[in-house]
């Protein structure tokens, strides 16, 4: 068990982040493993590039300073906010100097040696970061850059979900409601699936980062450079792993309307216009109505996030959407994972 003891000047230090570095090496140790974590259609589109780029380019190197306990820092630098890009993770990977990742790679070879003779040669040599950094940039492009535009905005939703949390109900509950692991007692956040004893954060707050990848466990990061960290699995990301069920009789549909019934079941966490018409396969114009007429009913709210308006149920619109079995963006006889094998 993990615990972090928590004064209250740590709440008012903790803060969310995304982090795209982290999220592609989770996606590249998932590949690497057999892609057991993922929908198989995903895995099965992305398998031949993952094997194309491990045999043509440097990625077996990059993947190698990965153990299934630690890593080394250089190819995951601590994110500075959810404004957080590939970009970013991109030039500090590239800012790192030949004497730390000389000694990160060490580490991780005492544990792990490359049994490779490429891979060893890789790892010796004078430009490592920078090949290193070639090889994850061309990996995040083919690999993850398609799908990260709605894989962020799910995590976008799942931080305005968490604050609106903490705004109704406090630190407590949003804490709890990351995941079912997580306990607030005696003054401290207990993690019962991570191990790691008891740290103390010292009034440097907590670092809150949602995951796609981490998925259906939790991560924490402890040592320098990281701030101390949990990782957990964002709101919602269940569902495009998981195959649904077959809907039952839409009584909410026969209330609302069905395409109306369907943007509120949608709502689970908060969502924009424009992202709840992509997911439900809808006109922007005709999603627009919808949220206005759900929303003078008093079954929504709307709050500005940078540069979008996103919607999100209130305790109203969940008693009705809870109490009705609506699919939220699958026909009756679809049976195939929510996570679509082209697109997200």
């Amino acid at each position: 068990m993990l615990r972090f003891e928590v004064a209250a000047a740590d709440l008012l230090c903790s803060r969310f982040a995304l982090s795209p570095a982290f999220e592609l090496a989770n996606l590249l140790r998932t590949l690497a493993s057999g892609g057991g974590r993922l929908p198989d259609a995903w895995a099965a589109r992305l398998r031949p590039g993952f094997d194309r780029l491990r045999r043509e380019t440097d990625l077996e190197a990059a993947l190698n300073l990965h153990t299934p306990r630690f890593g080394a820092d250089f190819v995951a630098a601590p994110p500075r906010s959810l404004a957080q890009t590939w970009a970013d993770d991109l030039a500090a990977i590239r800012a790192t100097s030949l004497a730390p990742a000389r000694t990160e790679i060490a580490q991780v070879m005492a544990v792990q040696p490359a049994r490779d003779p490429r891979v060893r040669e890789v790892l010796a040599a004078p430009d490592v970061v920078e090949r290193v950094a070639a090889a994850l940039d061309q990996a995040w492009n083919e690999l993850l850059a398609p799908d990260w535009p709605q894989l962020r905005a799910l995590c976008e939703r799942d931080v305005v979900h968490r604050v609106g949390l903490i705004g109704e109900h406090g630190w407590q509950a949003a804490i709890e409601d990351l995941h079912s692991g997580v306990y607030c007692r005696d003054g401290g956040i207990e993690l019962n699936s991570v191990s790691g004893g008891t740290v103390r954060l010292d009034g440097e707050g907590l670092l809150l980062i949602p995951s796609v990848f981490v998925w259906p466990t939790m991560a924490a990061h402890l040592e320098a450079p990281w701030p101390k960290t949990l990782i957990y699995p964002a709101r919602g990301i269940a569902a495009l792993w998981e195959t649904p069920e077959a809907a039952a009789p839409d009584a909410l549909g026969a209330l609302l309307g069905r395409s109306r019934a369907r943007v509120l079941a949608a709502l689970d966490a908060p969502a924009s216009t424009s992202q709840l018409a992509r997911r439900l396969g809808l006109a922007t114009g005709a999603v627009g109505d919808h949220l206005a007429v759900l929303r003078n009913a008093g079954l929504l709210s709307r709050a500005r996030s940078g540069r979008s308006v996103l919607y999100r149920r209130t305790s109203l619109g969940d008693a009705l959407a809870s109490s009705a079995d609506t699919r939220d963006d699958q026909p009756p006889t679809d049976t195939q994972p929510r996570l679509s094998p082209s697109a997200l």
